[in-house]
């Protein structure tokens, strides 16, 4: 063990690059703390950089299996945060499935029923479909992000073979051949972690990716929050989505109290310019005239209040994890807009599959990294079946909420006249995690173009025939800009 470390000490010290490349040690499998820190050397058969959603979980999944879990979080401090408070029925069965539904319990969460879509001042009910075997609705829970947070780690350190150490990841550390550890700091002292197998995990901002992942997050536009108090929204237990003359606004109660308001604002949007206010001036001039009269006072108190604050809305296509020794997890690994809070269940979903795929009647030991790299595969494609569905819906709805035009006005009416027909079942399984079919998807997501179409011809004069024809070909064709590049990117390795 001291010459692990002390080969990792030589040669860390003088890098200055997101990689520490060592001499290959043979056949690691432990995680060692640098001496001079005092710190009792430790086996370990894992190191998980991040103490979030995906890490915690996954610290947690992996030491009930036995394994030697070291998870590593910059600050144990409760975040504070808005976004990654609402999850969706996918994501509480997936929790279950990890032993973690505790953690839901003693936050003040919600119950989530469902979605209320407000089209220009006209609500529409969406609730979660009903499950045919027990004759009950499945439920999300919106809460408070960092509470959440907080029972997750309090799971994790509860669990054998766990171990949390506070301290900040700088570098992986690598073999001629495969990542081995992590290099961080603990404190104002230099610490190295050894493993056979290195998770990052973490979070939308991670500073591992742009080395280990073959794409770059787009980012087109923020969600900018606010916290209403005691606001009465239209429907109670349901999340809302305002859409209106521009990007749609986003709210749901995260507590007895209080309630989440998201408000979408792209880049260069002129509302919201310098000369027009800026933000604040948006959504004071913008925003607040097009919400319901009820809910105008609580947010014009909340922003005169302060306190915004704002999460960049990110798209980022996941790939297969080929460096070995190495699998990057969560947001650092794949995000989609939150608009339909589907980010957590993919999360949890991908941690279920992973610990199935990991388990140790399938991989005895994680030191076999040239297995693990092929198992890695296997999961890139096993998690679309949860993935695919909620990447590509949550950019297709945000692209149809947000859009303006009038390809995208038929697009936005033929949905809302789909729901009107009762032909939101499905549509909200997909929206809430549970049926994980990419292809009734599309074929829902076509469904609403032809109808917006057949709408748009059917309220067009006839003697205007031919414009709506035509009318009807540009929506196909935008319907088919909207969602296929998503598909697409699915897709792909």
């Amino acid at each position: 063990m001291s010459a692990v470390v002390a080969t990792a000490t030589s040669t860390s010290t003088a890098s200055t690059t997101t990689t520490t490349t060592v001499k290959k040690q043979p056949s690691i499998s432990v995680t060692a703390v640098d001496s001079e820190l005092g710190a009792p050397e430790q086996q370990a058969d894992i190191v998980i950089i991040g103490a979030g959603i995906a890490g915690c979980a996954l610290a947690v999944a992996l030491g009930k299996q036995g394994r030697k879990v070291l998870l590593l979080e910059k600050s144990l401090k409760e975040p504070d945060r808005i976004v990654g408070e609402l999850l969706q029925p996918g994501g509480v069965q997936a929790l279950e499935q990890l032993g973690l539904s505790d953690c839901l319990e003693g936050i003040d969460a919600i119950e989530v029923d469902g979605y209320n879509v407000v089209l220009r001042g006209t609500q529409m009910k969406i609730p979660y479909p009903v499950d045919k075997q027990t004759g009950s609705a499945p439920q999300g829970r919106s809460f408070h992000h960092g509470r959440f947070i907080m029972k997750l780690r309090e799971a994790a350190k509860a669990t054998s073979n766990v171990t949390i150490v506070e301290a900040t990841a700088t570098s992986l550390i690598k073999s001629a051949f495969d990542v081995i550890g992590v290099q961080a700091t603990v404190g104002d002292f230099p610490a190295h972690f050894f493993a056979p197998l290195t998770v990052v995990a973490d979070g939308y901002a991670s500073k591992f990716r742009k080395e280990y992942h073959p794409h770059t997050p787009v980012v087109k536009s923020k969600f900018w929050g606010l916290e209403l108090i005691d606001v009465k929204l239209p429907m109670p237990n349901h999340g809302h989505v305002f859409i209106g003359d521009g990007p749609p606004i986003l709210m749901y109660q995260i507590g007895e109290h209080e309630t989440r308001a998201l408000i979408d604002i792209p880049d260069n949007l002129p509302s919201a310019s310098v000369q027009n206010g800026g933000v604040k001036g948006h959504m004071r001039n913008t925003v607040l005239p097009s919400l319901p009269k009820s809910i105008q006072p609580n947010f014009l108190a909340a922003l005169d209040k302060g306190g915004l604050r704002s999460m960049p809305n990110s798209f980022l296509p996941s790939a297969t994890n080929t460096t070995r020794g190495l699998i990057i997890l969560g947001d650092a690994s794949n995000m989609r807009h939150p608009l339909t809070g589907g980010g957590m269940t993919v999360a949890f979903s991908d941690v279920v599959v992973l610990r199935n795929l990991l388990s140790p009647e399938k991989v005895p030991t994680f030191a076999d990294t040239p297995h693990i790299a092929k198992i890695m595969k296997d999961f890139h494609w096993q998690r679309k079946n949860t993935a695919s569905v909620i990447n590509i819906l949550a950019q297709a709805l945000y692209s149809v909420f947000s859009g303006d035009g009038p390809n995208l006005a038929v697009l936005q009416r033929g949905c809302f006249r789909y729901f009107e027909l009762g032909m939101s079942a499905q549509p909200a399984g997909l929206l809430a995690g549970i049926i994980k079919q990419p292809s009734t998807l599309v074929r829902h997501f076509f469904s609403v173009a032809f109808l917006g179409i057949w709408v748009n011809i059917v309220e067009t004069p006839f003697y205007l025939f031919p414009v709506a024809l035509y009318r009807g070909v540009a929506v196909l064709y935008t319907a088919c800009v909207v969602i296929m590049p998503y598909v697409f990117a699915e897709l792909q390795r």
